[in-house]
């Protein structure tokens, strides 16, 4: 029996963004499953626009919303399997945090970083992804795209571009899933890795905050919140939107923030690192949808 998704108009992003903030949805489609989500893009037209949608982190979306169709994976591309003695199938829609534990569970060491990145794997693809010194590519193999038409491709690593926080070659092409590829390990020191990690976070991080994570990728051979914190922004506040005081390279929403105060923000920091330290910082973050 096919079962089909959700449809819904109009819909509010700010309760799907791990920042709190953002206009509505044109559309927004919740899949039941793959097969569902191939179906439903396959239907589409040539000129609809399509954005998708994992956990809402690494993304500002501005205060007049996405126009066109988001695809919420959340929840719903989740399938992960063992395939073989080191390689595991993993849907574009699985939080990162559940592969780390699941490719633990299993006794596959290489994933742990995962635990530490506050996204889908969908997500962590797209931008090379990255924590504790692990980057997501790294241990790809191969992945699942789909186009506009609906069809559907196995890609290999090498037909991507990757470096810091960029994959090249995904024109009019999305991630449906990845296949892994590990070292055999153990499973209590896997576990002990991924918990030391998970305090390091806590004790570094404003994980209790609403923040996207990392606003700004690392120049090289240092540090954006080095810099930040250099300019003495730490705390810093324009609206509802303020640079944590524990890390610089983090915006924290106090409650009342909208897109533009974050994105107000965004540019007064860069402006700011340029001019006093002479580096011009590039957003990790994705900022997408229209202004009011």
């Amino acid at each position: 029996m096919v079962k089909a998704g959700k449809l819904l108009a109009n819909e509010p992003l700010a309760k799907y963004t791990s920042w709190r903030v953002g206009g509505p949805a044109e559309k927004m489609y919740l899949p039941s499953d793959k097969d569902d989500l191939i179906r439903f893009i396959a239907a589409q037209p040539e000129h609809e626009e399509i954005f998708w949608l994992g956990l809402g982190s690494n993304l500002l979306v501005r205060d007049g919303g996405i126009q066109g169709v988001v695809i919420n994976s959340r929840g719903r591309l989740k399938e992960m399997k063992l395939l073989d003695s080191a390689r595991v199938y993993v849907e574009a829609g699985v939080p990162c945090a559940h592969v780390a534990r699941y490719c633990s569970d299993l006794g596959l060491t290489g994933a742990e970083f995962l635990a530490g990145i506050p996204g889908t794997m969908g997500g962590a693809l797209r931008m090379n992804a990255g924590a504790f010194g692990g980057e997501t590519w790294n241990i790809v193999d191969c992945v699942e795209m789909i186009n506009h038409r609906g069809e559907v491709s196995k890609r290999d690593k090498n037909d991507f571009e990757v470096a810091y926080r960029s994959v090249k070659g995904l024109a009019g092409e999305w991630f449906l899933s990845v296949e892994l590829i590990l070292t055999q390990g153990e499973s209590v020191l896997s576990q002990q890795k991924i918990k030391a990690l998970l305090e390091r976070r806590a004790t570094t991080q404003p994980t209790n905050k609403p923040t996207c994570g990392s606003v700004f990728k690392n120049p090289p051979g240092d540090y954006a919140a080095r810099l930040i914190e250099a300019c003495g922004l730490k705390g810093f506040c324009i609206g509802g939107a303020c640079v944590s005081e524990k890390h610089a390279n983090f915006i924290e929403n106090q409650g009342h923030a909208t897109s533009a105060d974050i994105e107000t923000l965004i540019d007064h920091i860069r402006t700011q690192v340029e001019e006093k330290q002479g580096v011009s910082l590039q957003t990790e973050v994705c900022i997408v949808g229209e202004r009011i």
